[in-house]
């Protein structure tokens, strides 16, 4: 685009330097100035296309399981964050499956959930946190006569870019680490 631009204007001006007398000079003057304000709206434009088709192209989408099998995943005695390690989806590579930790790659507005399959024996405490402020949480106390939980919850988050979403694992907590169980999900639904 910009070639196409330079191209036209150096046509133009060589046409219009080429032409002879004096007073051809003024009107010179004024179309190098028309065409050099067309060139800067010609560039703005392109710049605005450019950042449109950023934004469009920006797609975060993941969706991770604890994994390990069908085994308990904990309790352990202090507070953990969760690993997810299955990764079923991660577009736009936000989540890290080695740490746990989705990192928002552009500002905007989130969607997160969290589910969770455990065994009714141990207590099930899930946080979600937001950077380091505690966000939601989801929780099953123990019993005699339940042998399997479900829960989970959802939010919408504002971030900005480099803000990071985890999950952690309350202390004396388990879930059943299956790779379809317990997941942690989110996606971008809007850029801001």
């Amino acid at each position: 685009m910009n070639f196409i631009i330079l191209f036209f204007t150096l046509l133009f001006s060589s046409f219009i330097l080429a032409q002879e007398g004096d007073e051809t000079a003024p009107r010179n003057s004024e179309l190098l100035k028309v065409i050099g304000d067309m060139k800067d709206k010609l560039s703005a434009m392109e710049t605005q296309i450019l950042e449109l088709k950023n934004k469009e192209r920006t797609t975060v989408v993941f969706t991770a399981a604890v994994g390990g099998g069908d085994v308990a995943f904990g309790p352990f005695k202090t507070e953990t964050t969760l690993i997810y390690k299955t990764v079923k989806t991660n577009i736009g590579n936000a989540y890290n499956p080695s740490t746990g930790i989705f990192t928002a790659p552009v500002s905007g507005v989130y969607y997160f959930t969290i589910f969770y399959h455990a065994g009714g024996e141990s207590r099930v405490h899930l946080n979600v946190y937001k950077n380091n402020e505690h966000i939601l949480l989801t929780s099953d106390h123990p019993s005699d006569s339940d042998t399997a939980d479900n829960g989970g919850n959802a939010a919408f988050l504002q971030l900005q870019s480099r803000d990071q979403v985890y999950v952690r694992m309350g202390n004396n907590s388990h879930v059943w680490g299956h790779d379809s169980h317990t997941t942690f999900s989110g996606f971008l639904v809007t850029q801001m």
